[in-house]
């Protein structure tokens, strides 16, 4: 089950990370057309497969079938995620939703009409593997329930991402800047993030047992143990809930929430059926153990550790993603096709990212914390003897075999053996948690220095220098294919000048010149070049930045413009000129006002110092 949130994510990243073309290649109706038939295509072959499967299960048994229906499951989920990357970079079909006025206000909008196709995928899976799951496991629940229990045990892996993307959409919307600009910052995002992450762990339980239909278990007797259990644990919670999972025909427990006022305590009605007593209190104290060690604040802090894995790694695999589209070279793409090439190589490489921190970091913790859990039942009863038989119960009710571990749990045969090597020697109970802390510990040290590393790389010499290299490579890969192009040679030139390269950058401006005498990029750019050059450059110019910035300002009034002309009078000495320009740059400015205001009163102090010294001399 844990797999699904996977695949919820993957398919949110692949559609995150998609940029769009300005205009989609196919045709409305082409595209429309082949993601039905696709579509089409996708249930029929899981409809045949399953059915294939179903036979073979009438002739062999279950034993043998269970691990093909695992691997069955597995690989249409698997290509469902390619069917829904296809819709999503082959056929292009977000162009144009992303047309639509709403979707193009709220981009959240039409991310929930893509997942819901994706859902729409797994669905069909659900539907078709429903037959040969019941003869497996003999759950006893309808099919409409267990698809509507695979949605609704996934779907809230999707909650932190909708509150984040539906409240950037709203401040987007509103009029004021400075949330905007925080909200496209690095830090802004980071800030956020962090935020929400912090504000869903706390509330976020109160919605999602609520969204699983969950009700306060009413049973005298059951309730009574499990709060007699908890209150020796010193364990405090909201309340103990009935979780109906899969018809509630799972033997299983959970807990929800980091602070008490908001922590709830989850059995399923087969847990109460099925188990004796002793065994639920065993299965409880697993639980009480998840919170006694402080797993779920661990959990958060791992989540959190990804977004600093990802931020680090991000510059680098869209530098490879670049790269990649500089290797590939003029191999017959064109500008979408090109941009297009570049949005799958960094959705693979962040996708890639993501499954493996998940796979094997936070897998390796999970099943590390659920072998700490068990072991934490040695702090409230005797002996693990209640959890070893009600794990005989889940292999024996479940159908599945007691050796198949997954990437979050270890087997039931490995935690019934841990468990009783606890049992004849105790010192295996701190050998666990010191592996724990001492991995813990090694975790932290290696995401801090990852997170320097990337701070510098975002941030630093050695990232801008990187950035502007293969920058400056793509656009001269442009050039090559459209020499004639004034605004790639204006784009060089801006490069260059980044990269404090003025010679280059000055004959890459003069180049789009030549092409386009009244180019107001390159004519405010290279004015700017020569104005602000140091004095004892060969590049300092200010009688030729002036005439430039005049030119410019003729063709524009924009702030930017206005400011470079400033600045042309500022360093011809004409400070009276320099203010009043300054003064209406920064009346048209909507952004970056600072810097207006720091350029304003730089030049109304160099007129005070002229002043003084005119009245002086004379």
């Amino acid at each position: 089950m844990f797999g699904n949130f996977l695949y919820f994510v993957i398919a949110l990243l692949i559609y995150t990370t998609y940029q769009p073309p300005t205009r989609p290649q196919l045709a409305f109706y082409e595209a429309f057309g082949f993601f039905a038939a696709l579509s089409v295509l996708f249930a029929a072959l899981t409809w045949i497969l399953f059915k294939k499967l179903e036979d073979r299960l009438h002739k062999v048994g279950a034993r043998e079938i269970e691990q093909a229906f695992e691997s069955l499951l597995t690989r249409q989920s698997v290509l469902a995620i390619g069917l829904f990357a296809v819709n999503i970079y082959a056929l292009e079909l977000g162009g144009y939703l992303r047309g639509i006025g709403v979707v193009a206000m709220l981009p959240t909008l039409g991310a929930l009409v893509f997942l819901a196709v994706f859902i729409g995928y797994l669905c069909i899976i659900w539907a078709f593997a429903y037959n040969v799951h019941e003869q497996l496991y003999k759950t006893g629940i309808s099919r409409r329930d267990y698809v509507i229990s695979n949605i609704t045990f996934s779907i809230p892996v999707l909650l932190p991402w909708l509150c984040l993307s539906a409240v950037a959409d709203a401040i987007n919307l509103l009029p004021f800047q400075a949330p905007k600009a925080l909200l496209n910052s690095t830090e802004g995002q980071i800030a956020y993030f962090l935020f929400f992450l912090f504000i869903i762990a706390i509330f976020g339980p109160a919605l999602i047992q609520q969204f699983w239909g969950c009700q306060p278990l009413q049973a005298e007797a059951p309730r009574r143990r499990i709060e007699n259990l908890c209150r020796r644990a010193g364990v405090a919670y909201r309340e103990i809930l009935i979780w109906p999972i899969f018809g509630g025909r799972m033997i299983t427990a959970g807990v929800l929430g980091l602070i008490s006022r908001f922590r709830y305590i989850l059995v399923t009605p087969a847990l109460l059926r099925y188990l004796s007593p002793r065994e639920t209190e065993a299965v409880i104290a697993h639980e009480v153990g998840h919170v006694k060690q402080k797993h779920l604040l661990f959990y958060l802090v791992f989540f959190a550790g990804y977004l600093v894995i990802a931020f680090s790694m991000m510059d680098l695999l869209l530098y490879g993603a670049l790269y990649a589209q500089i290797v590939a070279g003029p191999a017959g793409f064109s500008e979408p096709g090109s941009a297009t090439f570049v949005s799958i190589v960094f959705s693979a490489a962040m996708i890639g990212t993501f499954l493996i921190y998940f796979r094997f970091v936070f897998g390796y913790f999970m099943r590390n914390f659920e072998r700490q859990a068990d072991i934490y039942i040695y702090n409230l009863m005797d002996s693990a003897a209640p959890l070893i038989s009600t794990f005989n119960k889940i292999a024996a009710s479940s159908g599945q075999s007691p050796e198949k571990p997954n990437w979050h749990h270890f087997s039931i045969s490995q935690r019934i053996n841990y468990l009783r090597r606890c049992e004849d020697n105790r010192d295996w109970i701190l050998a666990h948690h010191k592996k724990i802390w001492i991995s813990i510990t090694v975790y932290l040290i290696g995401l801090l220095a990852l997170g320097w590393a990337g701070y510098n790389l975002h941030f630093g010499a050695a990232g801008q220098a990187v950035s502007g290299k293969i920058a400056e490579q793509i656009i001269e890969q442009q050039i090559s294919e459209d020499p004639q192009n004034p605004g790639l040679h204006v784009m060089l030139g801006d490069i260059r000048y980044s990269r404090d390269n003025p010679d280059a950058a000055v004959s890459a401006y003069q180049k789009a010149l030549s092409m386009e005498p009244d180019n107001v990029r390159a004519l405010n750019n290279l004015a700017w070049l020569y104005a602000t050059e140091p004095r004892e450059s060969r590049f300092f110019n200010p009688e030729k930045a002036l005439v430039l910035a005049k030119k410019a300002a003729e063709k524009s009034d924009e702030p930017h413009v206005l400011d470079t002309l400033a600045e042309g009078y500022f360093v011809n000495g004409q400070y009276e000129k320099a203010v009043a320009v300054e003064k209406k740059a920064m009346s048209a400015a909507k952004v970056n006002r600072a810097h207006y205001r720091r350029q304003l009163e730089k030049f109304r102090k160099a007129a005070r110092q002229q002043e003084l010294g005119s009245g002086i001399s004379r």
